[in-house]
């Protein structure tokens, strides 16, 4: 998929940043979404345009999904003015928020706001956008390790993030008489802003994941960038319907 046209999710921050600038590196344009920080958003592009593709940046909740339809008319124009085509290859839903509560504190606010943005809206935001991926083209699903092994604190996220690795598994199966496939990737602790930065600056904890991970350091930004424009490359194109953890062997 050389030169192609992906859409990230999350794009202005984080893992979302990451991938945009990893796949810009590997002769991908790219068009990122953002929530409020419409300046960092512009920042990812701005990587983008110095490595020589296109960019764009588009402002989507992806926790309301009546504002879907809204978002794809806004892609179509977009896919027309900035990039002279009226469709885009791949899709990566990276976007999301963490909640860190023990199971007896959790809320129903706690768990609805997971849920809209890492389920619903992983769900209903790619039914919306299907008529703008080509076929042949592929999705990314953003997962998480803790989807496979536990930490406290993460009792509503990680099953989310269970389903959105099953999701992945149907979609995969029915959108292959399109020759799209769909594919999960799962993340384990990074150090990003996410979650208030805790892997990042919190040095016992993140001292305490090394120890846990067979290659004894916590994972950085690109090397979950890297994985996705790996997973989006040719090379890759007869993985599908797969879940693949990039967490260096974390409790193996």
């Amino acid at each position: 998929m050389t030169q192609s046209l992906v859409l990230v999710t999350g794009g202005s921050r984080g893992l979302g940043r990451s991938a945009a600038e990893c796949l810009a590196a590997r002769g991908h344009d790219v068009i990122v979404t953002y929530l409020r920080n419409r300046a960092e958003a512009e920042a990812t592009v701005a990587a983008v345009t110095a490595a020589g593709r296109k960019g764009a940046a588009l402002q989507l909740d992806t926790g309301a999904v009546a504002g879907f339809a809204d978002f794809a008319a806004r892609l179509r124009a977009t896919l027309r003015d900035t990039f002279g085509r009226d469709d885009f290859d791949a899709l990566i839903n990276n976007a999301g928020h963490g909640v860190a509560k023990p199971f007896a504190e959790t809320t129903e606010a706690d768990l609805d706001g997971l849920v809209n943005v890492h389920f619903k809206g992983v769900y209903f935001l790619t039914q919306a956008l299907l008529p703008l991926i080509k076929d042949g083209g592929a999705i990314l699903n953003v997962s998480s390790g803790l989807a496979r092994f536990c930490m406290p604190g993460f009792s509503a996220y990680g099953p989310l993030k269970a389903a959105v690795d099953s999701l992945t598994r149907y979609m995969a199966a029915e959108l292959g008489p399109r020759r799209i496939r769909v594919n999960s990737i799962a993340p384990g602790a990074i150090e990003t802003d996410f979650g208030g930065g805790v892997v990042r600056d919190d040095r016992a904890i993140n001292a305490r994941i090394a120890q846990a991970t067979a290659l004894g350091r916590v994972g950085r930004p690109e090397d979950i960038g890297g994985a996705m424009a790996m997973l989006l490359s040719p090379e890759s194109g007869w993985i599908n319907g797969q879940r693949v953890e990039v967490a260096g062997g974390t409790h193996l």
